[in-house]
């Protein structure tokens, strides 16, 4: 991607080098980030984590002593910043061409774990958005994880992952994240009713993330040859049915609640191609047509 001379937001409230002393099942936070990355790639309920992390971590975060981050995680930082001032400038427009009004969402970078207003989280978490605070949660180290554990690896690909968990505070600007969760309610957690909601939910923000790189390269001229594809090939990894073959050799249909590689693959590449929200209502058509 070319974001040299972009802005970098400043909606930004960094957390890294705070500590939360505890642990999840008696397995320490550190040792956990391929148990955060298939957490998020396999489309857990951040939620469930983070209520489950809230139990165990301790309320009050403290900043480490001496804690320098290295020149690769500023790196890292600074991308993260210039994604966001992205979104901000893409879905202001949006909005207002929709006679709507769009307020951001904050990123909260973090290392280790983290209090957000949904409980409290570690890295097993994953990136998340918690729309009782408005805001998206980052640990960093989630790149890395990505890279060494899926091959998913170059600039576009991450900012997917930012601009996917906009997606979810844009639905929740929108009212469709409420209604979905009003909806959820009604059966039980990870049944199969629950779980197509999920998928809905999640197609539409991988959609949205498209969506905003439709118009971030209208706007900037920011993807390069190679983006899109690297992109999709990330969508094809992290769908449910994939990432279920890879940990257990087989999938279960019904508890799928981020979609396939292939619904995956499907609504990226469609919100990239028209840039049009309209068109990526998911809840309006029949679930096997996703």
């Amino acid at each position: 991607m070319k974001l040299d001379g972009r802005r970098v937001s400043t909606n930004v409230e960094d957390r890294r080098g705070r500590s939360s002393a505890g642990a999840i099942g008696g397995i320490g936070i550190g040792g956990l980030i391929i148990v955060g990355l298939l957490t998020w790639l396999l489309g857990g309920d951040p939620t469930t984590v983070i209520q489950e992390a809230g139990q165990v971590l301790s309320s009050s975060t403290q900043m480490a002593d001496g804690y320098t981050p290295s020149a690769e995680e500023e790196e890292l930082a600074t991308f993260a910043k210039q994604i966001l001032a992205g979104t901000e400038d893409v879905w202001t427009a949006i909005f207002k061409a929709n006679g709507l009004t769009y307020q951001p969402p904050k990123l909260v970078l973090f290392s280790g774990a983290v209090q957000s207003g949904c409980g409290g989280a570690s890295s097993s978490s994953g990136p998340f958005y918690c729309s009782a605070d408005q805001c998206v949660y980052l640990d960093l180290s989630f790149f890395t994880s990505m890279k060494k554990q899926l091959g998913a690896d170059g600039d576009f690909a991450y900012a997917y992952v930012i601009a996917h968990e906009v997606g979810h505070h844009v639905q929740n600007q929108l009212g469709t994240l409420g209604k979905a969760h009003q909806q959820m309610a009604r059966y039980k957690a990870n049944s199969k009713e629950y779980n197509q909601i999920s998928v809905r939910l999640e197609l539409q923000a991988d959609f949205y993330a498209g969506v905003w790189a439709h118009h971030d390269n209208k706007m900037f001229g920011s993807l390069e040859p190679g983006d899109i594809d690297e992109g999709l090939a990330v969508a094809a990894k992290i769908g449910d049915d994939y990432l279920q073959k890879q940990a257990y050799g087989y999938t279960v249909p019904d508890s799928f609640n981020h979609g396939t590689s292939a619904q995956r693959s499907k609504w990226l590449k469609k919100g990239i191609a028209t840039g049009d929200p309209s068109q990526g209502d998911t809840f309006a058509i029949a679930y096997n047509s996703l």
